[in-house]
C-alpha cells in the first residue's frame, strides 16, 4: 500500500508502525491458533480414550493368591509357654533400728 506524496511524515510514520504491529499481531494470532488446535486434538484424544472406558466391558479385577509358607522355618509357631521366672533376690538393707551387728 502506498501512501500520496503529500502525506505528512508523522502520519505515513504512524501507518507504517500500525501496520507492522498489525503483522506482529497477526503471527501471534497463527500461533496461538496452532497452539489451541494442538491442544484440542490431544483433549480429544483423551475424551475418546475416557469414553471407552467408560462404555467399554468392566476389566475383572486382579486378585493376588494367598501367601503360602514353602518351609517349616517360615511358619511363626507359638511357643510353648515357658516356666516362671524367678526374680533374683535382693540384699537385704541392714536394720538401722533394730539389732546391732557386734563385731
Amino acid at each position: 500500500m502506498s501512501l500520496p506524496a503529500d502525506t505528512p511524515s508523522a502520519i505515513a510514520d504512524a501507518l507504517g508502525y500500525l501496520q507492522h504491529y498489525l503483522q506482529e499481531l497477526t503471527e501471534r494470532q497463527k500461533a496461538s491458533e496452532q497452539v489451541i488446535n494442538t491442544t484440542l486434538v490431544g483433549l480429544t484424544a483423551q475424551l475418546q480414550q475416557l469414553t471407552q472406558l467408560m462404555t467399554g466391558p468392566a476389566p475383572t479385577p486382579t486378585v493376588a493368591p494367598p501367601l503360602i509358607p514353602t518351609s517349616p522355618s517360615s511358619v511363626l509357631v507359638p511357643s510353648a509357654p515357658s516356666k516362671q521366672r524367678t526374680r533374683p533376690k535382693l540384699p537385704s538393707f541392714p536394720n538401722f533400728f533394730g539389732e546391732r551387728n557386734s563385731g
